[in-house]
């Protein structure tokens, strides 16, 4: 019996080693087909480029030459765009938020088969995109369904990979469909990337434009004069009501769309007065959310009713323990940073509410305290550090400033800081001849042609401007007199008859 008992326990122990191995063989098995399959439905970069050509092409700001408003929403939602994206394909990187963005979408199957016709009519519609995903192909596939485009290229490419996978070949190669032109030539429908050269290579001289639309642009600016007059008293008005220090807009909005804002302010004003002594000393923005800025400003949502903007100047006093906390941060992570000058420029910036800047402070300087760095105090005085959060390289500046992202490595960051420190300083001193040069050329232009008002686009640098300043003062061009002048990168009549011309516009 003892050996009978023996031999069963034997038998027994042989099976439970067998279904253990089994058991374990099948979980290997498994996790091995899950990660196949998921390296098949996984994109690459340029996978992501590839599916997301239809959506680019919608939004390209070279589409909304003649409407400058949209085409800055565009070119701004698609720097925080490709940001993110980046930021999905650096390895390791898991601190993600929610971004909201906003496009322009052009409506191409209502276009004219005429293409200069089709990129002057405004057939597009607004779309807002939640980014809250943490994979390319996820987020390509939400960006396409948001603006009503096919996502059929991306499923069908996935489905082609997966069942190579299971082949045993490459399950990650992705070949997108390139068109030959004679297939556009037979079934008539547009070529996309054609309509996107004409549209980047028309090239219009300065003096036929200018001749061709003076008429418009000073019909227009007649038109508006009589509400120019009225924003100017308004904005007086309510800067010595409630005391600010100025009143700004963040978009280029229309004369009549910042009239009928400072008639929403000046009648909240008059039902609550005592809230809005608040926003003594303040700068007031309207803009597209309420909040109070980074730099302090009280920023008035555009499309919030007056509830909200009471409720915000109610606050407004509690902000102010925040900034002190803010500029304390700044200041410890300036003295890590060898007294470099922590800075928060709008111009260079997106418009982050002060929680969203103390929350990129707060982040950044919790990286740097994991590492410290070895950098001899004050000796980076004088030098400028502006943070950032949908890049992860550090960057000079044209101007000067170390462009730096929240996530960088410390150890790189002291590196880049080291060998890029001399070049800053030049540029920064560049910086100030540029901006006194800039000053006296737009001056002289001022004078010459009798312009009313001569203003850049927020991206036109001061190089640029100088470049174009220059050449118009070589130029006889009596269409300017009495005009308001834009320097940006297109040509373009404004609703109020501002006159909008490229910097590098072609004689």
């Amino acid at each position: 019996m003892p050996v009978i008992n023996g031999c069963l326990q034997t038998d027994l122990k042989l099976r439970m080693e067998t279904f253990c191995l089994r058991a374990m063989k099948r979980l290997f098995l498994d996790k091995i087909l899950v990660w196949q399959v998921l390296q098949a439905r996984s994109l690459s970069g340029a996978d992501a480029v590839n599916a997301l050509r239809p959506f680019y092409f919608a939004v390209h700001p070279d589409f909304f030459g003649r409407h400058p408003r949209e085409r800055e929403v565009n070119e701004n939602s698609l720097k925080r765009l490709n940001g993110y994206l980046e930021n999905l394909q650096k390895p390791g990187f898991r601190s993600f938020k929610p971004t909201q963005l906003t496009f322009y979408v052009r409506e191409t199957e209502q276009q004219s088969l005429d293409s200069q016709e089709s990129l002057s009519t405004p057939g597009f519609r607004a779309v807002s995109i939640t980014l809250n995903t943490r994979d390319l192909r996820s987020t390509v596939l939400d960006i396409l369904d948001s603006c009503s485009l096919s996502t059929e290229h991306v499923q069908s490419s996935n489905v082609t990979m997966d069942s190579q996978s299971h082949k045993g070949g490459p399950g990650t190669f992705y070949r997108p469909i390139k068109w030959d032109k004679t297939y556009y030539t037979f079934t008539g429908f547009k070529d996309p990337e054609e309509e996107l050269e004409q549209a980047q290579k028309v090239e219009t001289a300065l003096i036929s434009w200018l001749d061709m639309n003076e008429n418009d642009a000073k019909k227009k600016l007649k038109n508006s004069l009589p509400l120019r007059e009225e924003l100017e008293r308004l904005k007086a008005e309510l800067s010595y009501q409630l005391q600010l220090s100025n009143i700004r807009w963040q978009r280029s909005w229309g004369i009549a769309h910042r009239c009928s804002q400072l008639h929403s302010l000046s009648r909240l004003a008059q039902q609550s007065p005592e809230v809005l002594r608040n926003a003594k000393g303040r700068t007031v923005i309207f803009t597209d959310r309420s909040g109070v800025s980074a730099a302090g400003h009280v920023m008035l949502g555009t499309m919030d009713v007056h509830h909200h903007w009471t409720k915000l100047f109610e606050r407004l006093p509690s902000y102010c323990n925040l900034q002190r906390k803010q500029m304390i941060l700044e200041d410890r992570i300036s003295h890590l940073l060898g007294g470099m000058q922590i800075m928060y420029m709008e111009e260079l910036q997106p418009l982050l509410t002060i929680e969203e800047y103390y929350s990129t402070l707060d982040s950044f300087y919790s990286r740097l305290l994991s590492q410290r760095l070895s950098f001899h105090p004050r000796s980076l005085r004088g030098l400028q550090l502006i943070l950032e959060k949908d890049h992860y390289a550090p960057r000079l500046h044209e101007l000067g400033h170390f462009m730096v992202p929240t996530i960088c490595d410390p150890a790189s960051l002291h590196w880049f800081i080291l060998t890029k420190a001399q070049e800053a300083r030049d540029k920064l001193n560049r910086k100030d001849e540029l901006k006194v040069n800039e000053r006296e050329l737009t001056k002289s232009c001022t004078d010459k042609f009798s312009l009313k008002r001569l203003y850049k686009d927020p991206s036109v640098s001061s190089a640029q401007m100088i470049h174009c300043c220059k050449r118009l003062l070589e130029k006889p061009l009596p269409y300017l007199q009495g005009m308001h002048l834009c320097i940006s990168y297109f040509y373009s009549v404004l609703q109020d008859g501002d006159l909008c011309i490229p910097w590098n516009w072609k004689i």
